[in-house]
């Protein structure tokens, strides 16, 4: 581990050996570029082996495994389960707590605070945002880096929900400012020998190969970690997805929490009260189960298109991802996660059936958003150019988060609730 293999160009060997010596790295030249067809091994002076280099290559000569693979019955079964059936809840208020307790949606403050994420004073958002952005010192420009996977949609759906792993790191970044670019991946998996998990595995893959393709996010590494697993079974297939993008400018960079009272409270995507695999529905019921939120590739690179031209051009005042726990967790979020200035929000939505699956459903291709309402216009025709659904949700004001009339919370129960369930959990 921990190794990397870097082709130079010719008289920057030097170059390359003082960044490394900069870092700590210790970095040695073991060899070179030559002509012809053959890769060639020396040892003390002698030749030790001397390998064609076609065979090296897939479909040359590298040996390839065509392991057996089955779908997983349990996939056809989990998604006959009709949601329908399922209780509405006698109080949203009650849910929403639930939620931002939850230790996959909670802050995850407890571990962080217990680490170094200033190093070298290059940390421009600090942990709590969308992603986490670095500056390029002696540059206006910075990155921004995003880890992402949610297990129950690839256990539910391997391919669409490998696919969602890469949007929505994807979108992490663009909501950050940046322009998505590459990803690297830790992919984790149970048995391979079991035609079941291989099926996972094959599918997870494929998912990540078409939207890396489609948001042109090429693969630049990654690990596989197999045999993860307990007598019990084996884990959630998880391909975790590390995005990495650029933000052109310091002053692109825009954080997920709402910025003054009176802007707009916007919403880009569509609401499709899609439920299955949810956090809601784990949380609320106790299962896993339907399919994965849907997604539509050509849609959600016009959706980050549109947002990043708007924040780039600056009409965009926040931007936050709608991921686990729905929209209802968003606009939590978006309240309180600037610790040092609350702002409530009052909301109106128009659900087409269910009021808990338009709050707490995780359709994908959501980004919540504020603007000025001067801007608001500049918003539109930018969405009416990509083909991107807009709606006015409500405007930043008051001291609570207001949803139609069944939530009404203070800014500070939801602040205290968030921040502090995983420091409770841990000390009870």
């Amino acid at each position: 581990q921990e190794r990397m293999l870097v082709v130079a160009r010719k008289g920057k060997e030097d170059e390359v050996k003082a960044i490394c010596k900069k870092w700590d790295l210790h970095s040695e030249i073991i060899g070179k570029v030559t002509r012809g067809a053959t890769l060639s091994v020396h040892h003390n002076g002698r030749k030790v082996a001397s390998i064609p280099a076609e065979s090296l290559v897939l479909g040359g000569g590298a040996p390839v495994y065509h392991r057996e693979d089955k779908k997983p019955a349990y996939i056809d079964q989990l998604h006959s389960f009709d949601l329908r059936v399922l209780p509405e809840p006698d109080a949203c208020d009650d849910v929403l707590i639930k939620l931002l307790s939850s230790p996959n949606i909670a802050s995850k403050e407890w571990v962080t605070r217990q680490y170094d994420h200033m190093v070298r004073t290059n940390t421009v958002v600090l942990p709590g945002s969308d992603a986490a952005v670095i500056r390029i010192k002696g540059t206006r420009r910075a990155l921004a880096m995003k880890t992402d996977c949610n297990g129950r949609y690839v256990y539910l759906n391997p391919r669409v929900g490998a696919k969602i792993a890469v949007a929505e790191s994807a979108r992490n970044v663009v909501c950050s400012g940046g322009q998505p670019v590459a990803i690297t991946n830790c992919l984790n998996f149970g048995n391979p020998y079991k035609p079941e998990i291989f099926w996972q595995f094959k599918e997870a893959v494929a998912g990540i190969g078409e939207a890396c393709l489609a948001l042109n996010t090429p693969v630049t590494g990654g690990n596989v970690s197999f045999y993860n697993e307990n007598p019990e079974g084996a884990v959630y297939p998880t391909p975790v997805i590390g995005m990495i993008g650029i933000v052109e400018d310091l002053r692109h960079v825009t954080t997920a929490w709402f910025k003054a009272v009176g802007d707009l409270v916007v919403l880009l995507g569509k609401n499709r009260d899609e439920i299955g695999g949810s956090e809601y529905l784990k949380v609320q019921f106790g299962r896993v189960a339907g399919d994965c939120p849907r997604l539509d590739l050509n849609f959600e690179k016009r959706l980050q298109s549109a947002c990043l031209e708007a924040i780039r051009e600056g009409s965009v005042q926040s931007a936050h991802d709608v991921a686990e726990g729905g929209l209802a967790v968003a606009l939590a979020e978006s309240c309180f996660l600037n610790p040092h200035q609350k702002l409530g929000a009052v909301i109106k939505l128009h659900p087409e059936e269910r009021m808990d699956f338009t709050l707490f459903g995780e359709d994908q291709s959501r980004i919540v958003i504020s603007v000025k309402e001067s801007n608001l216009k500049r918003m539109q025709e930018i969405c009416e150019r990509n083909d991107i659904p807009l709606t006015v949700l409500g405007r930043v004001e008051g001291d609570s988060l207001v949803v139609n009339d069944v939530i009404d919370l203070s800014i500070e129960k939801l602040f205290d609730t968030y921040y502090n369930a995983i420091r409770r959990k841990m000390e009870s």
